[in-house]
């Protein structure tokens, strides 16, 4: 559909070794919903194609490149992608935590602070922000300059939002992740490991919250679209 996806066998690895090298950056963590998203939203359109790293999200995007393009490129969830990266930073790299409902953010952070002792949060703030409390919440980005920003506003509202603020912390690696608060912060739970490896997520993400129902409907039209682009169907 014109979206890129980068192949690696250690993203981690590459995003550590490149934001250690003073290189900051815009990571998406891609999945079907946004593929679908992109082809109305000229701008979330643009800013997958020019992100530093585009990570295979979710289901959709791993069988696509399976069946269609004959690829073994595995899925790597985003919030195991976040989680890999928490537990590789140093006490020197401090971490942001920012987005969801009031508190949420904070008891994210809590929990991660209690698996990795050292782990340097240096913000954990909610999303609900005044115009004021907007401009103080990036006063402290700017002075505090993070080397990696989790961002939790939902898509696509987190990654136009990271390309707004970008130049705040320009040697820092930005990533949206979503949902991931609720769950690090146990508002939520994940699906049970057997629906993960089976690429069933998507439907217990359903049985937690029936109203994501339409949002569902970007599955299917996800294949038709994938494939009709692959096709040549670009109009």
């Amino acid at each position: 559909m014109g979206l890129p996806v980068h192949a690696s066998t250690d993203y981690v690895s590459w995003l550590m070794e490149t934001m250690r090298a003073g290189v900051g950056g815009h990571v998406i963590t891609l999945n079907a919903e946004m593929c679908v998203q992109a082809e109305t939203n000229i701008d979330l359109q643009k800013l997958v194609q020019s992100a530093t790293l585009v990570i295979p999200d979710g289901a959709g995007i791993e069988l696509y490149f399976q069946w269609i393009q004959r690829r073994n490129l595995k899925r790597y969830p985003g919030i195991e992608f976040a989680v890999d990266v928490l537990k590789q930073l140093q006490p020197t790299e401090p971490v942001v935590f920012y987005g969801g409902a009031p508190e949420l953010a904070q008891t994210a952070a809590e929990h991660w602070q209690r698996q990795c002792p050292d782990l340097n949060v240096a913000i954990a703030q909610h999303g609900y922000l005044s115009d004021s409390e907007q401009l103080d919440f990036q006063s402290q980005l700017q002075a505090i300059q993070p080397s990696i920003i989790f961002v939790g506003l939902g898509v696509p509202r987190q990654e136009l939002w990271i390309a707004a603020h970008r130049h705040l912390c320009p040697k820092a690696m930005w990533i949206g992740v979503g949902g991931s608060f609720d769950i690090w912060a146990g508002k939520k739970q994940r699906a049970p490991h057997w629906m993960r490896n089976n690429n069933l997520e998507w439907l217990y993400r359903l049985y937690q919250e029936p109203w994501r129902w339409r949002r569902m409907l970007a599955l299917p039209k996800f294949v038709l679209r994938s494939i009709g682009y692959d096709l040549g169907w670009r109009t």
